[in-house]
């Protein structure tokens, strides 16, 4: 069974919703390399619909010389949580809808991929989580308050415990937090 790694960018008060935040702080090469080794171990991506119609414009024309990552987010299958969207295959290459969540279908493509790359998507992040469904989240947390924003884990939400994995401090300031399922 592949895993589930899901990767977020998160400001110190928890908002992930605009990643625009992240642009005063750039990328060290030790994050590249580590974001790297993230999306080269998963062979799919998985998406909620709200972040998949903003990542198909922002991904489906880039090159590797734009971008290193464009060959894996254009070329690998992606698939959109979604009851509602039509034609992904339209807007990016290599999309399909699975329907709306369901955490069987979820667990069918686990045993179908080597690993499988989430971004963005709070909703589908939050109920991946609360099915116990999600192996790595990767917390790329900045040294900004924000004060705005939708956040990861919004006021209201259940209780989680999670297990810390593995933390690595930037140069640029961004801490990399990993959590794992909390341990038995």
């Amino acid at each position: 069974m592949g895993k589930i790694r899901v990767h977020e960018f998160v400001s110190l008060d928890g908002s992930y919703e605009d990643p625009s935040f992240t642009f005063d702080f750039g990328w060290t090469d030790a994050m590249f390399e580590r974001m790297g080794a993230v999306t080269s171990s998963s062979d799919a991506i998985l998406l909620g619909k709200n972040t998949f119609e903003g990542f198909a414009p922002a991904w489906k024309d880039r090159t590797p010389e734009d971008d290193p990552g464009a060959p894996f987010f254009n070329n690998s299958p992606k698939y959109v949580v979604s009851s509602t969207l039509e034609n992904p295959e339209e807007q990016w290459q290599n999309s399909s809808v699975i329907g709306g969540y369901d955490a069987d279908r979820i667990r069918e493509l686990k045993d179908q991929h080597e690993g499988i790359y989430i971004s963005g998507s709070g909703t589908l992040v939050r109920a991946l989580l609360a099915d116990g469904l999600v192996d790595e989240l990767h917390l790329l947390t900045y040294p900004v308050v924000l004060g705005t924003g939708a956040r990861l884990f919004p006021d209201g939400s259940d209780k989680l415990t999670l297990s810390l994995v593995e933390s690595t401090t930037y140069d640029n300031g961004v801490v990399h937090l990993v959590y794992g399922p909390k341990a038995a």
